[in-house]
């Protein structure tokens, strides 16, 4: 804090924008600049801190006739107490932070048996993110929709409302793809949202954007959870379908301006949809990942279609931030339409280096069940396996396309070296396979996943390709040409044309086009590739990079299966890691506060008989 306001008194600043980040819902942060006498564009320090703190907001709106979840906010805090409250309010409860928001600090707790555990780890987010572990219960509302309403307030008593949005499909708690409007709610709902949310910004005197967030049952009855005193992440999708720039509207405000727009002036036009970008693994439980953007290039960008990212190729994802690669937010007439365009761009978003969650949102963007826009928090786990497909062998028209592109970038090398070399007789000047009247045969292995397949491509004296893959034949012909900093291949495969953006990195060929992306690696011979990774006696590897917060065991302990051996924080998330199997801890690697590399052995285990017998 102290850095920022020294930043914003040498550039002689008159005011300072929070963000979206934790400063812009710091009360203290928002006194100091008071004190300073610089302007926070933001509400005043009381409604940070009634709406912060997640017990006193829930009273305000209660007596300002907002409905809001059953729940325990008192000062109590002991265990005991908490856990008597859960046991009244009835299982499903959620245990969350007092001062909490981003989702940390929040646990679900389903029955009594895991309410402590999940306490402790809540309270040890909290005190880390907050510096606060107090905790407040809620009843947990089963399948909910998140739904948020855009509030704006000013300096002359004014508040607006700018719909709603939809942010119900989440991971983590955390939001991932967001729409406006809410798919299948009626405008008078509408209306009572919006109205409801003014009436929770007036009755703490709201100045600027903030965001009331609601529950909502299946029925479209809905409570208020929170107020989030700042603008949201989400906030370009409201610019979307209202055509407001949200961010000038705050500058405005907080320069003394009234609202831009009375209530009736503002209008709801098409819909909008935005999907976050992040570096992280959907099919292993979404844990963030750390690494470069090798290659990154994305839709163009028009009226209609934002791209906001902090990024570009060659910059790296580093575990000390957030892992949000960027947020692609698409515009169109209606939500059929809106949802084509989100597929289609997120097809051109494509990323080599690191994993990414772009197939995933395809795939959720593209489930007959989002498309009705029957969304619900617990979407991502209800159709779990749909979304994370597991990967299916490439078709074989795709083998031949990967072998087709390593072939013609083999031969623009080739020319590249006889351009360079200034010899065209040399035999590395040649790379077209030609003999004299003879058709020449080359035998190729590509990978794809863990199988080899082995792929006979004939060099025809016409410049095309067949190619064998098994007890198949493909004819194939096709060239590469440049797009921008791109390469493309266009081919024909058994006379079916095709176009797919090429990167050729290491041993992997990537192909990217309309249909979607796939990864044929190139193999390596043995004593080329890295040494073979063993488990270490079957412990647990580190999932990702990050700190050791806690050590539960020491050498000599047993174990058993699901038992929770440390807590690893990393990209300012908490992790459990539990044992996978029965057994007697050997040697514990780190110490409390040390670092630990992704896929680094964490604790190593004695070896049992049955494991000898086995190695025998």
């Amino acid at each position: 804090m102290e850095k920022i306001i020294q930043v914003a008194k040498t550039s002689a600043a008159q005011a300072i924008h929070p963000g979206c980040g934790f400063l812009s819902e710091n009360m203290e942060f928002a006194e100091l600049c008071k004190q300073e006498g610089i302007i926070f564009i933001g509400p005043p320090p009381s409604a940070i801190r009634d709406m912060g703190i997640k017990s006193t907001s829930k009273s305000i709106m209660a007596a300002a006739g907002v409905p809001v979840v059953e729940g325990y906010h008192g000062e109590d805090q002991s265990d005991q107490c908490l856990k008597e409250h859960a046991r009244r309010i009835g299982y499903p409860v959620m245990i969350k932070a007092v001062r909490g928001g981003g989702g940390k600090g929040m646990r679900i707790v389903r029955s009594e048996q895991e309410f402590q555990e999940q306490l402790e780890s809540a309270r040890r987010e909290a005190k880390k993110s907050f510096n606060d572990d107090a905790m407040l219960i809620e009843k947990f509302v089963d399948t909910p929709r998140h739904v948020e309403v855009q509030v704006f307030g000013d300096h002359h008593g004014n508040a607006v409302y700018l719909f709603e949005r939809d942010c119900s499909v989440q991971r983590r708690h955390q939001k991932i793809i967001e729409e406006a409007p809410a798919p299948g709610i009626k405008s008078e709902v509408r209306k009572k949202l919006g109205e409801a949310a003014v009436r929770a910004a007036k009755a703490v005197n709201y100045v600027g954007a903030g965001t009331v967030e609601f529950i909502m049952d299946s029925k479209h009855n809905f409570c208020f959870m929170e107020m989030n005193t700042r603008l949201q992440v989400e906030h370009p999708v409201t610019e979307m379908i209202t055509g407001t720039d949200l961010v000038e509207w705050q500058l405005r405000i907080a320069a003394g301006e009234k609202i831009p727009l009375s209530q009736e002036e503002i209008t709801l036009q098409g819909h909008a949809f935005e999907a976050r970008i992040y570096a992280e693994d959907p099919s292993n439980n979404f844990m963030p990942v750390a690494g470069p953007l090798v290659h990154l290039s994305t839709p163009r960008a028009d009226p209609s279609t934002r791209i906001e990212t902090g990024v570009r190729q060659g910059d790296e994802v580093s575990v000390h931030y957030d892992p949000m690669i960027a947020k692609l937010v698409v515009w169109a007439a209606d939500r059929q339409a809106a949802l084509t365009k989100l597929r289609y761009s997120l097809r051109q978003y494509n990323i080599v280096g690191l994993h990414t969650n772009i197939d995933f949102l395809l795939n959720l963007s593209g489930h007959p069940e989002f498309e009705a826009g029957n969304v619900h928090t617990d979407f991502i786990p209800q159709h779990h396996k749909q979304l994370l497909l597991s990967r299916k062998a490439a078709a074989k028209e795709s083998l031949c396309q990967a072998a087709l592109g390593l072939i013609l970038k083999e031969k623009a090398m080739t020319d590249t070296f006889t351009l360079q070399a200034h010899d065209q007789f040399s035999p590395f000047s040649s790379s077209s396979g030609r003999r004299l009247n003879i058709s020449y045969t080359r035998n190729m292995t590509l990978k794809d996943g863990k199988n080899n397949v082995a792929i006979a491509v004939t060099y025809n004296h016409d410049g095309s390709y067949s190619m064998q893959i098994e007890d198949k034949t493909f004819q194939v012909l096709g060239n590469l040409y440049s797009e921008g900093d791109c390469t493309y291949l266009k081919c024909s495969v058994n006379g079916v044309a095709s176009k797919a953006k090429l990167i050729i990195l290491e041993n992997t060929i990537y192909l990217f086009s309309k249909e979607g992306s796939i990864e044929i690696d190139i193999p390596v011979p043995k004593y080329l590739s890295s040494v073979s990774s063993q488990e270490t006696q079957g412990g647990p590897l580190a999932p990702m990079t990050g700190t050791i917060e806690k050590v539960f065991v020491k050498a000599g302990d047993k174990v058993k299966a699901g038992d929770s051996l440390m807590v690893m924080i990393a990209m300012k998330m908490e992790h459990t890691i539990k044992s996978p199997k029965d057994g007697t801890v050997k040697k514990v690697f780190y110490r409390e506060g040390a670092q630990a590399n992704r896929h680094t052995p964490l604790v190593e285990f004695e070896e049992e008989e049955s494991d000898k017998r086995e190695s025998e």
